[in-house]
């Protein structure tokens, strides 16, 4: 059948749900998506949805975390918390003969989360050390960098596990303010489905999602990137040189001619060989081993980022390189034989994308949290076979601001 949107009541706020009824599997699944609420609301304490999530993790206040994970793991139910960037994510899945245990088991949860200073000092702990390692990993260092550079002054800066420092500033009451401004109704998405109709899963969640308080409903804050063309270099012990690019792209996640910058961004860096960058770098001139690019558009942020590792010695004329590669994109646009084989990779492979239920309730969320219809796919699988050489190449033209490249290079 595939997902309808459905809504519930609960506390007079209508909760939305994504729902697709499959029976060929006896599965549950679910997910409670809470919009606007990852580590966007970080705001000067980096590392809070982190940390928040992470205390979720830990079982109940009643149980502790080894004693709820037993009861999750004696019933083969999976329950896991995570954040984006701009999404907290609960999810759980089960068979479906104990859905209904999974489901008090998250209630419980909810209502009584792991709320305590040793639960807290041991995930900072953890954290910290994992941290303290990543200093080392180099490409995680340069990815940061450049962040820092394209997105100064927003929450998009700091990485989202957050900082040494930033992280020893978080206490208990932080989390707890944060679990209990972000994660309410009003910011709430259902994504269910599974081998259960929408009126079983209408009448049990009722109980769980009446947990939740009422709140204000979170703003979506939109983050730009800088076009500067800023070049950021740290002198590491390092035998590669690690570097990270990246660029304002100007659209909307309901821009109408998206559909011709996924195919601009395949043809220029993501699809691997035979993408412009993989060629010219690679191919062409073995500066490294890979090469990637891509066009990444966001409800509150888009940009164009890729990123290389060459030789220490071949660092300049790989920076080079990568901006002569953005150049000549815009100036010239693409071939016929690029947008042909654009077109089939990305028509042929659909079927791909959507072959499991997760598949498809992802793809379902994310088509109306972004705001489009749901049939919104295959539109543009259309537009995608009726796209001319001519409308792409324009459409790249008109975005010169990708060639306003910042670059962060680790190297020795």
């Amino acid at each position: 059948m595939g997902a309808q949107i459905e809504h519930i009541k609960i506390n007079n706020t209508n909760i939305p749900v994504i729902f697709e009824e499959q029976h060929s599997l006896p599965t549950f699944n679910l997910q409670l998506v809470f919009k606007n609420s990852g580590s966007i609301k970080d705001n000067d304490k980096s590392g809070l949805a982190s940390l928040s999530s992470r205390v979720l993790n830990e079982g109940t206040f009643e149980d502790g975390s080894i004693k709820f994970a037993q009861k999750l793991e004696n019933l083969a139910i999976s329950l896991n918390v995570s954040h984006g960037f701009e999404t907290f994510v609960i999810e759980l899945s089960s068979i479906k003969d104990v859905h209904k245990d999974a489901l008090e088991l998250l209630e419980q949860l909810l209502k009584s989360p792991n709320y305590k200073v040793e639960t807290v000092d041991k995930i900072k702990t953890i954290l910290t050390g994992s941290l303290k390692r990543k200093e080392n990993d180099f490409d995680y260092v340069s990815k940061n960098e450049l962040k820092k550079l394209l997105f100064k002054n927003t929450a998009l800066e700091n990485p989202g596990s957050g900082t040494i420092e930033s992280i020893s500033k978080i206490s208990l009451d932080d989390i707890k303010e944060f679990i209990n401004t972000n994660l309410v109704l009003e910011n709430l998405i259902v994504v269910a489905g599974g081998d259960i109709s929408f009126k079983e899963i209408k009448n049990e969640l009722k109980p769980l999602l009446t947990s939740l308080n009422n709140g204000k409903e979170s703003k979506l804050t939109t983050v730009h990137a800088s076009d500067k063309k800023e070049i950021k270099e740290l002198i590491k012990q390092t035998e590669q040189a690690y570097i990270y690019f990246g660029s304002p792209f100007n659209t909307e996640v309901n821009d109408k001619n998206n559909y011709i910058a996924k195919v601009a961004s395949f043809i220029l860096g993501g699809s691997g060989f035979g993408s412009r960058l993989m060629e010219e770098i690679r191919v062409k001139r073995g500066l490294a081993y890979s090469a990637y690019g891509q066009i990444s558009i966001n409800k509150s942020h888009s940009y164009f980022t890729g990123y290389l590792q060459t030789k220490n010695e071949t660092a300049q004329d790989a920076k080079d390189l990568v901006i002569k590669i953005v150049n000549d994109f815009i100036k010239n646009g693409i071939t016929k034989d690029e947008l042909k084989a654009a077109k089939n990779f990305l028509t042929g492979s659909e079927p791909l994308r959507v072959e499991t239920l997760s598949q498809r309730l992802n793809r379902a969320f994310t088509l109306y949290y972004r705001g489009l219809e749901q049939d919104y796919t295959n539109k543009e699988l259309e537009n995608i076979e009726k796209l001319t050489l001519k409308d792409i190449n324009a459409y790249i033209k008109s975005h010169n601001e990708i060639k306003n490249l910042s670059f962060s290079i680790v190297r020795k």
